[in-house]
């Protein structure tokens, strides 16, 4: 007799996706309806017909869903429209700023993170804040919010990514460009990430970034995790998944693998402040501290606070900065605008200037990212569940319990919100000239046409952290290397659609030493 366990996991989807193909047939053969009108219209929305929706299009799209969701968002009349799945489920996508802002602040307490996605993460996040509402998530951003006080930032910078960059992160690319090694910089940029997250908010130090560049096993687990959350999206319906959980095949069986692995190394973490909280001064308070002394003493619920903030810290800055550097290798003028800029600040610096001063100022460095972010942000979709019947600004129908997704992939790249020149790498939309010294002014966007950083109650806590961070590893980076990829001609990068939209295959490179390097 033949194992559950042991049944591969195609046959399992092929349950769900012949009797989808049998209806779709039967309907296209014998049509006893006329195809469900999607509201607005596009030229490239798809066909939805009764119970299998428009499946068959999602399944030619799955590797390029982001770039086909904009295509029929960009193409549609109020940047709006109605994706009909199967069973007569519907999910709303928009990249509309007016009802973006409707979502995420004027009807803010009824677009919640909700059942639906609450299942797909509850395995990987728990009850940690990212998809968690109401009382929970109003407690967890209390207490977290005091370690993004200006105080924390700069300790943050001085004490901890400095360190880091300098001892760590120059001595690595150093000897890859003396001995002329390749390097994945996505790869060196995510040990970067968790080095600096562990240690600024848990007070750990993997040291994932040591000279030898040792396997981290907790990060490539977490890498799987992710993938198979991914996954997870990408089914017709939540039953396939969870009945692949149960016999724990395939996707499945690989992330309660990879889980467990994750869950260990954040135990660790927690295990070790535990032992060390009644030594430490309130002056070493950190941000698994704070959740420990407000009296949180559950150690699964710690261990979610460590694994959601890991994800915060290590993927979305290391996303950003990979397609970054992959933006400014095609923009050699924006590279020397740049050093430009780094040269000039550090001969004027002021004999009493910090490091976070420096970072501060930097506005071309941070126009120049806050441009890559918006062609590349590191997430893509962002999802809420209404709890109660609505009515989007633009007029779009929404019925309790839909999934209303807006787009950030998307709104970088409309026309209608950036211009004719949206497809151009120009950090100077985002700068003004000051008219008393004929400086660079950054000038921010309107949080609901860049979300980016989401908007409104649930604006990320760590967005400042996040640009100072960015900020010095750029600038770091590029006073004494300049970043060559190590790819074919005409190579085009594409994402890997997981909780943060990595580079597939990683980002090879060569570095190459500045002929100046007195910068920093």
């Amino acid at each position: 007799m033949v194992e559950l366990s042991q049944i591969p996991s195609w046959t399992i989807s092929l349950l769900f996706i012949l009797p989808l193909l049998g209806l779709y047939l039967f309907n296209t053969i014998f049509p006893t309806k006329k195809p469900i009108p999607s509201r607005p219209a596009s030229p490239y929305l798809p066909k939805s017909y009764p119970v299998v929706g428009s499946v068959l299009a999602i399944l030619e799209h799955l590797d390029d869903l982001s770039d086909w969701i904009t295509t029929i968002l960009n193409t549609s009349p109020s940047l709006t429209f109605t994706l009909f799945q199967p069973f007569g489920r519907r999910q709303i996508f928009t990249a509309n700023p007016a009802n973006v802002e409707h979502m995420l602040k004027t009807k803010f307490p009824i677009y919640q993170k909700g059942g639906f996605f609450r299942s797909i993460f509850e395995d990987l996040l728990g009850r940690g804040i990212f998809i968690v509402d109401d009382s929970e998530w109003k407690s967890q951003r209390q207490i977290a919010s005091h370690e993004f006080n200006t105080k924390s930032l700069r300790k943050f910078i001085e004490d901890v990514v400095d360190t880091e960059l300098n001892n760590r992160l120059i001595p690595v690319l150093s000897d890859a460009a003396r001995n002329g090694t390749v390097l994945d910089l996505q790869d060196i940029l995510q040990r970067f990430g968790l080095d600096n997250i562990s240690q600024i908010a848990f007070g750990y130090d993997p040291e994932c970034l040591a000279p030898s560049l040792p396997e981290v096993r907790f990060s490539i687990a977490f890498d799987q995790a992710e993938l198979s959350i991914a996954q997870r999206f990408k089914t017709f319906t939540p039953i396939q998944w969870k009945i692949k959980r149960y016999l724990n095949v395939g996707s499945e069986k690989r992330f309660k693998e990879a889980n467990t692995v994750v869950r260990e190394f954040a135990r660790i973490i927690v295990r070790d402040k535990q032992k060390d909280l009644d030594t430490l001064s309130d002056r070493e308070t950190d941000l698994l501290s704070r959740f420990l002394k407000s009296g949180h003493q559950d150690e699964d619920f710690l261990i979610d606070i460590v694994i959601s903030f890991i994800l915060a810290g290590r993927d979305t800055t290391s996303s950003a900065l990979t397609w970054f550097f992959w933006l400014l290798s095609k923009n050699p003028e924006v590279e020397k605008n740049i050093v430009s800029e780094i040269t000039k600040m550090k001969d004027g610096e002021k004999i009493d200037s910090s490091v976070f001063d420096d970072v501060k100022h930097m506005s071309y460095i941070h126009a120049s990212l806050s441009e890559s972010m918006r062609l590349h942000p590191p997430v893509e979709f962002d999802s809420k569940q209404v709890i109660a019947d609505d009515t989007l600004p633009d007029g779009t129908e929404v019925k309790k319990g839909t999934i209303v997704t807006y787009v950030p992939y998307a709104m970088g790249r409309s026309e209608r919100l950036w211009g004719e020149d949206w497809a151009e790498f120009k950090p100077e939309r985002w700068l003004e000239r000051e008219q008393d010294d004929g400086e660079w002014r950054y000038v921010p966007r309107d949080p609901y046409t860049y979300t980016v950083f989401q908007a409104g109650p649930r604006i990320c806590l760590g967005k400042d952290m996040a640009y100072l961070q960015m900020k010095r590893i750029v600038a770091g980076i590029l006073t004494q290397f300049k970043v060559v990829p190590a790819v074919a001609e005409g190579f085009r990068p594409v994402s890997i659609r997981g909780t943060t939209a990595k580079m597939k295959g990683g980002f090879p490179v060569r570095l190459e030493q500045r002929i100046h390097s007195n910068i920093i």
